[in-house]
């Protein structure tokens, strides 16, 4: 691939990701908390703590505990205390940031115009973008669960081998921090 290519597909992707920004202006919601509600409502009970949200935005720990505090005051969502150690918090997706992330976007109609041939290799190439970047800044990968190396899956349901946990049947497609790309 040439230089201009590479130009040429940071341009896009830039402009994709500001127009997607713009769009997520939504009901007093910032492109940051919109973000942070879309991880939350997508990721598995294991994955819902702050510095997992920060982890997976790539921002401090600081901004996502103000972007979490103003979700909350918000009511889009709450703070749940672990039962076997309250130091420790996640939260959790109200059912108004459940009708808020229903909200169509200029996204996704236009992913809707896009046949399947071609959402199959945008799809591809995104991840293997992603992939790469990831890998060159040491950063965790947030994949979902079923297609990790630790999950399992049999009659009984499905089991995280890492933590030693039984899955509910929704969190085998969820964002997991733990995921790890099976071999």
């Amino acid at each position: 691939m040439s230089e201009s290519q590479n130009t040429r597909i940071k341009e896009l992707i830039d402009r994709l990701g500001r127009i997607i920004a713009a769009d997520e202006w939504i009901n007093d919601i910032n492109p940051s908390q919109w973000t942070a509600l879309y991880y939350l409502a997508r990721a598995n009970r294991f994955s819902r703590s702050p510095s997992q949200v920060a982890d997976f935005m790539s921002a401090t720990r600081g901004t996502v505990s103000q972007t979490l505090k103003a979700l909350a005051r918000k009511g889009l969502i709450e703070e749940v205390r672990s039962e076997s150690d309250k130091r420790s918090i996640s939260y959790s997706v109200t059912g108004e940031g459940d009708k808020l992330l229903l909200t169509k976007q200029g996204i996704d109609n236009a992913l809707a115009r896009i046949d399947d041939g071609q959402k199959d290799a945008l799809l591809s190439g995104l991840e293997a973008l992603v992939h790469n970047l990831l890998i060159e800044r040491d950063m965790r990968a947030f994949g979902i669960c079923k297609a990790c190396r630790h999950h399992r899956s049999d009659e009984n349901g499905h089991f995280c081998t890492l933590l030693n946990e039984s899955l509910r049947s929704e969190e085998a497609d969820q964002i997991c921090h733990e995921y790890a790309k099976a071999s």
